[in-house]
């Protein structure tokens, strides 16, 4: 997935403001805080750490947010959203996402305590026009109502995120979207958050196929990836060899509308051998594998196509 140009021309023009070892300090310094277990992803960020932040982490959400969008309207295909409400915003790279891919989207509105991140967005705002709050989230009640409300990478931040949770369940018209990163916790918050839901009447659009108890069983955690092409500039900054990065996270679409549940989810990347594919699938049953043999022709063409995240009959 690439970035789309004017959003990446404009996330290099701030990184020429910052001198490059200062911020190779500071994307150290956020890298850290990411993989710390139990730690606040970004946290109170410095001039050069919202930089450093916009040019190594805002890409790779992006492309997750993508991903998660591209399913919304699978999954949802009722849903005409016009409005978004991103809560928690950073410098709105949900906005940017959904612009992307939400072809109805009018209007956008992004609510961020971080008067630095605000003041990023800003000038990115015109790529995908947002209307700006500059408020902890706890600080405004109730929150504005839209069709499509997105807590991106900001529940697991939080020691008790279920109110919030309840909130932005409230003001979501059709759809709630929750988004953590792809790791044992992240899961647990995503899990926990797709229970609250269920318990509140919510239908579950994606990942899952039902709106059952959740099959997957520690040590495994359900997550997927999205690819993302990386510049020049993300390559020094991560001193990266590869061209792409992969983001991992784990996610959960919340429906109030009618749904279009996929009949299995592939969890896992397909193991391919001659004449032999395993597919690791969530069902309503069950994770469970399913091998397809090269004699089964139609579906051996499904499953040859089959990838991680994606849907496969039954």
């Amino acid at each position: 997935m690439h970035l789309p140009t004017e959003l990446a021309e404009a996330i290099e023009e701030e990184a020429s403001r910052h001198d490059r070892a200062a911020l190779l300090r500071a994307v150290a310094e956020i890298s850290r805080r990411y993989h710390a277990e139990g730690a606040r992803s970004t946290g109170r960020l410095s001039d050069v750490e919202r930089a450093a932040y916009l040019a190594v982490r805002a890409p790779a959400i992006y492309g997750a947010l993508c991903e998660v969008f591209t399913e919304l309207q699978a999954r949802i295909p009722v849903a005409r959203v016009g409005t978004l409400l991103d809560l928690g915003a950073g410098p709105g790279t949900a906005t940017w996402a959904a612009a992307a891919i939400l072809p109805d989207l009018v209007e956008s509105t992004c609510i961020e305590q971080d008067r630095g991140l605000i003041e990023l967005g800003h000038p990115l705002s015109r790529l995908a026009p947002a209307r700006w709050i500059e408020a902890d989230l706890d600080d405004v009640s109730p929150l504005p109502q839209a069709d499509l409300v997105v807590l991106s990478y900001v529940a697991g931040e939080l020691d008790v995120p279920g109110p919030l949770i309840d909130r932005a369940w409230a003001a979501a018209a059709l759809a709630l979207v929750i988004v953590e990163p792809g790791t044992p916790r992240g899961f647990s918050v995503v899990r926990a958050a797709r229970d609250q839901l269920i318990r509140s009447g919510a239908g579950i659009a994606a990942p899952c196929p039902h709106a059952l108890a959740c099959p997957m069983n520690a040590p495994d955690w359900c997550h997927f990836a999205s690819r993302i092409e990386r510049s020049k500039l993300h390559r020094q900054l991560k001193s990266g060899e590869l061209g792409y990065e992969d983001e991992k996270f784990s996610y959960v679409i919340a429906s109030r509308v009618p749904l279009s549940p996929v009949p299995a989810r592939v969890v896992r990347h397909p193991w391919i051998t001659p004449g032999l594919i395993r597919l690791e699938l969530c069902t309503v049953d069950n994770v469970k594998s399913r091998t397809v043999r090269k004699r089964e022709k139609k579906l051996f063409r499904l499953a040859r196509k089959a990838r991680w995240g994606g849907e496969f009959p039954v």
